[in-house]
């Protein structure tokens, strides 16, 4: 128990008063602070009045208090962001008006869309593609070779500028119809079929599938837009079935549900959003991700 009796009580060993609490027979000693720690504890209470007085600090009801020196770190980064663009203004220029292919020629201007669009990507492609535009499920891997509307400089611009299904008048409009949903497959012909398309890019099928009644839906059904060997075709955004790439994942349930419910994966169109200069730097950035074609 503490006894607060003492409180005037010198301890014996140290020579200094105590508080006159004591625990199990252990005193308090009252040993003051330094003067140098007390002197910088004072300090600090004057620079944070000063600090409330010279720069934004207390929220208003409708702001803030500005300060007596004005200080806005939304204006110095603003005014930081001005001085940016003055240095990058000409050859931002220059970008915006060279072909793309010469661009990716020109080592100058290739280091410089290439360190814009990876900025770019980052701000407005990566909650999508991923930061290393590795993609995910429903969103493509942009570092292969697989391209659902093209891997060239001109097409992966495009694909960029109107996005696809995006509601723009020039973006894809090509997508993967409900066969089952709208009952143009029955169940059985779905599974028929899909166990086909795995044997092309040599995924395993069901012990007894007919493969050959699969590709005779396959013909019938499908290769209008992935072509009679299956391989796709960029003008309607049809992927290549003969690859071990799968945009939804190539197991025979995704694959069931695919073409039960079909797909329609939507890509914004980025004209009028990001200028064309950005727009261009974005293209030559994923081109050179190592896919592009």
């Amino acid at each position: 128990m503490a006894d607060h009796s003492h409180h005037a009580e010198i301890d014996k060993v140290t020579g200094t008063a105590t508080t006159g609490h004591e625990w199990d027979g252990i005193k308090e000693l009252n040993t003051p602070l330094p003067r140098w720690w007390i002197w910088t504890f004072y300090a600090t209470i004057v620079w944070a009045l000063g600090y409330f007085v010279v720069y934004p600090a207390w929220p208003l009801v409708d702001g803030y208090t500005k300060g007596l020196f004005g200080y806005s770190s939304r204006a110095e980064l603003a005014v930081e962001l001005a001085k940016l663009d003055a240095v990058r203004g000409g050859k931002m220029a220059v970008l915006a008006t060279a072909p793309l292919a010469d661009i990716e020629k020109d080592p100058g201007l290739l280091a410089l869309a290439r360190a814009k669009g990876k900025v770019v990507f980052g701000d407005n492609c990566a909650p999508c593609h991923g930061s290393g535009a590795a993609g995910s499920k429903g969103f493509p891997n942009l570092n292969d070779d697989d391209w659902l509307w093209g891997g060239s400089l001109e097409q992966i611009e495009q694909t960029i500028k109107y996005g696809a299904r995006s509601g723009h008048d020039d973006a894809h409009q090509g997508n993967m119809p409900a066969f089952g949903k709208d009952g143009l497959l029955t169940a059985e012909q779905i599974v028929t079929v899909v166990n086909y398309v795995r044997s092309l890019s040599g995924l395993s099928t069901r012990p007894g599938s007919d493969l050959a009644a699969g590709k005779q839906v396959f013909a019938e059904t499908c290769s209008s837009c992935h072509g009679d060997e299956a391989k796709g075709n960029p003008e309607l955004g049809s992927p290549n079935l003969t690859d071990k790439i799968w945009l939804y994942g190539s197991d025979e349930a995704t694959m069931i549900d695919t073409l039960t419910n079909g797909r329609g994966g939507v890509m914004p169109a980025w004209a009028g959003r990001l200028d064309p200069a950005t727009i261009k730097a974005m293209t030559v950035y994923v081109h050179s991700l190592g896919g592009g074609k």
